[in-house]
């Protein structure tokens, strides 16, 4: 294999990514939830990628790109759209406004997030084929991307969404900001009050996280669009003529690809497995982590080792808490990435 980093780094970013699990089902927040699903889904995807197309340009597996080609769209509306959908609801349970939650209103709210983070991107999915001009790429070592073609429409449909919807974000994490200072002395007691689960750690770890996602992915957009307009958009004639060739698949081999376009197919390429890793960064190493850590290490103890649970219990199954740690004492679209030489489309998505 050229690049056993690549599979790799993807799978060990899969991986990471669903170690907050657990504790984000139960406290049921979707948009948590649906950023690890769409970060778990869209590494996988690159990771076998990296794997079929070691060295090869062969097209062994129509179906599969056809399918994965279109989720990476779909991923390119959805991390943004769940960010938004964080920081949306930190402002709302900061806000003075708030009154108690309810079930009934946290249902409401779980639905409205479900459809906003895995309906709409499935739209934007299917916008794609007015800008898909041949069926799809594929580029050698790192698989089947999304084909777009690069007209004034792309753009709208491609690549602007991203845009818009991190600035949204940051304006919901900039008023969720706000209203955390102007209640900072009694923070905690407005939570208990709105029968929010979250803390006030949990509520400035998530914005942190949403923050940190959206601007790392708005960044990587902005110059995945420059990347594709600084030659020139191409024009939009007509639909059969966008459309002429449709089911058409081009083939690219390094050798064919300059050294500044594999740059920068690395660099977008990378970013997928980086969001996961901010992610976990922000919850892979929380109390309610560290918690969860200790009751694997205590069920791999008494039922793979056979350590009764004397013996568990004697050895200290449960790691350190976090607030015995002096750090605690202070207090994760999207980005659709394409670089294109020779019509080459590679799409990478990040929050």
């Amino acid at each position: 294999m050229q690049y056993p980093s690549l599979p790799a780094g993807a799978f060990l970013a899969a991986a990471l990514v669903l170690v907050p699990l657990p504790w984000h089902w139960q406290a049921r927040n979707i948009g948590t939830l649906s950023i690890i699903a769409w970060l778990f889904i869209v590494n996988i995807i690159y990771a076998i990628n990296t794997i079929v197309w070691d060295a090869n340009v062969n097209n062994p597996a129509p179906l599969w790109c056809d399918i994965t080609t279109k989720l990476i769209i779909g991923a390119n509306t959805a991390l943004p759209l769940a960010t938004m959908c964080v920081c949306k609801h930190l402002a709302f349970v900061s806000s003075k406004r708030v009154a108690r939650l309810d079930h009934d209103d946290k249902r409401r709210r779980m639905i409205f997030d479900a459809v906003i983070c895995f309906g709409i991107p499935l739209i934007f999915m299917a916008l794609h084929y007015i800008v898909q001009g041949h069926r799809y790429d594929i580029v050698e070592n790192f698989g089947c991307q999304p084909a777009t073609y690069f007209s004034v429409e792309g753009i709208i449909i491609v690549l602007l969404p991203p845009l818009v919807l991190a600035t949204a974000t940051l304006m919901y994490a900039a008023l969720a900001l706000y209203n955390f200072a102007c209640r900072r002395m009694n923070f905690a007691a407005h939570l208990q009050n709105a029968n929010s689960i979250l803390t006030t750690h949990r509520y400035l770890r998530l914005m942190a996280m949403a923050v940190t996602e959206i601007v790392w992915g708005t960044s990587l957009t902005a110059f995945n669009l420059y990347n594709n307009i600084h030659s020139g958009l191409r024009p939009w004639i007509s639909w059969q003529n966008v459309h002429s060739d449709w089911l058409r698949v081009d083939l690219f081999a390094f050798i064919e690809l300059s050294p500044s376009f594999i740059r920068s197919m690395f660099l977008l390429w990378w970013a997928m497995p980086a969001s996961a890793y901010i992610f976990f960064l922000f919850f892979g190493f929380t109390e309610d982590a560290r918690k969860e850590y200790g009751k694997i290490i205590k069920a791999f103890r008494k039922h793979v080792l056979r350590q009764s649970n004397k013996d568990v219990s004697f050895h200290g199954s449960n790691l350190p808490s976090a607030r015995h740690a002096s750090w605690s004492k202070n207090c994760t679209y999207s980005l659709g990435a394409s670089c294109r030489q020779r019509d080459v489309t590679l799409y990478h998505n990040s929050v």
